[in-house]
């Protein structure tokens, strides 16, 4: 009997650990965080910088992926989806690729039908410097920032983003 008891506070310990650490924040940047500003070559001919600061005033769906990553990619196409099928035009979505080459990168938007001005890849993989300053982890994630910058969700699936935008 005695036996039984310690093993229900063992159960019981056990169990109130693994709720803390599903309460303790992932990797990366939390909501009420500012997102940081970045410079990102655009995949175009022109080759010209873009930054995530040109696009304040409008609500942005920022998306890190790379097409090694399967739940990443699957993502990233099913957020790019639901933007376009929405009538709110306030949100832009930012998607970064993390993949080291820029063919990859390409048949991997033209499979995935990713339809953006604001599609980048950063050929320098995860040990570019912004990876670094988002502090990401592979399984990578998206955030929504509002006009301001300010991430207002993390992590967001295709349905939770047209529920939130309707």
């Amino acid at each position: 009997m005695r036996y039984v008891k310690w093993i229900f506070v063992v159960l019981l310990i056990s169990s109130l650990t693994s709720f803390v650490e599903k309460d303790k924040p992932t990797g990366g940047l939390n909501v009420g965080d500012i997102a940081p500003d970045f410079k990102i070559q655009t995949m175009l001919a022109e080759q010209s910088k873009a930054s995530l600061s040109k696009l304040k005033g409008k609500y942005r769906l920022l998306s890190f992926w790379a097409s090694y990553d399967a739940q990443s990619r699957m993502q990233n196409a099913s957020l790019s989806n639901a933007l376009r099928s929405t009538s709110r035009s306030n949100v832009e979505m930012v998607s970064v690729s993390f993949d080291e080459y820029q063919s990859i990168f390409e048949e991997t938007i033209r499979k995935d039908q990713i339809v953006t001005p604001t599609c980048f890849v950063e050929t320098k993989g995860e040990s570019s410097g912004l990876f670094k300053k988002y502090r990401l982890a592979r399984g990578f994630t998206n955030y929504l920032l509002d006009e301001n910058g300010v991430i207002i969700a993390k992590n967001i699936s295709a349905a939770e983003l047209s529920a939130y935008l309707n």
